[in-house]
């Protein structure tokens, strides 16, 4: 599965929740679907999607907000392993990560991670969170219904195809103008 059909099955999934999105290209390329007001880009934040995730979820945990979405590269969770290990500690019941494995740095060159012999599946089940495992664009679609109706936390292990959608536009957006569009977004569902 490409990276671009895994980010169509996570949107399609994700109309009314927030959705933090790693940076670089899984970012330009979830925009590129859709440019919505409840994805919050991270853009130059590498390693940081699952932090930020795990303190969104404890947030609006008893809100009117299910689900906290997380996307996560390869590269980024290894560049900040301990932000998974924080998320099983604190087991936020409402946290969904979804992992977009490739085995590269798809940002830079396409340089191989240590996700090329490490299975961060096992890495995440060793940090308490409850896994699944997506091969395929189906499978991913399944593993997302579970997760958003099942407690957590989950993380879903998803495999994809090294490599960047060709032609897609960079994310020039402001961060400060983004991150208040995305709590304008947030802040009246929180409460009903």
């Amino acid at each position: 599965m490409k990276r671009i059909e895994a980010l169509q099955a996570i949107v399609d999934a994700t109309p009314d929740l927030p959705v933090v999105a790693t940076c670089a290209a899984t970012s330009r390329e979830l925009a590129s679907i859709e440019d919505r007001e409840n994805n919050l880009y991270l853009l130059d934040a590498m390693g940081l999607a699952i932090s930020v995730g795990t303190g969104l979820a404890q947030a609006i945990k008893d809100t009117n907000v299910s689900r906290a979405v997380v996307i996560e590269g390869d590269g980024s969770l290894l560049m900040n392993p301990g932000a998974a290990i924080t998320a099983g500690y604190l087991a936020p019941e409402n946290l969904v990560v979804v992992l977009l494995d490739n085995g590269v740095y798809a940002s830079t060159a396409s340089i191989p991670t240590q996700a090329v012999t490490i299975d961060l599946g096992r890495f995440a089940e060793s940090v308490d969170l409850k896994v699944l495992r997506a091969n395929n664009t189906e499978e991913l679609a399944v593993a997302l219904k579970q997760t958003l109706t099942e407690d957590g936390p989950w993380f879903i292990h998803a495999r994809t195809e090294p490599g960047n959608e060709p032609g897609t536009k960079l994310l020039l957006i402001d961060p400060v103008v983004h991150g208040d569009r995305f709590r304008r977004w947030l802040t009246p569902r929180l409460s009903a």
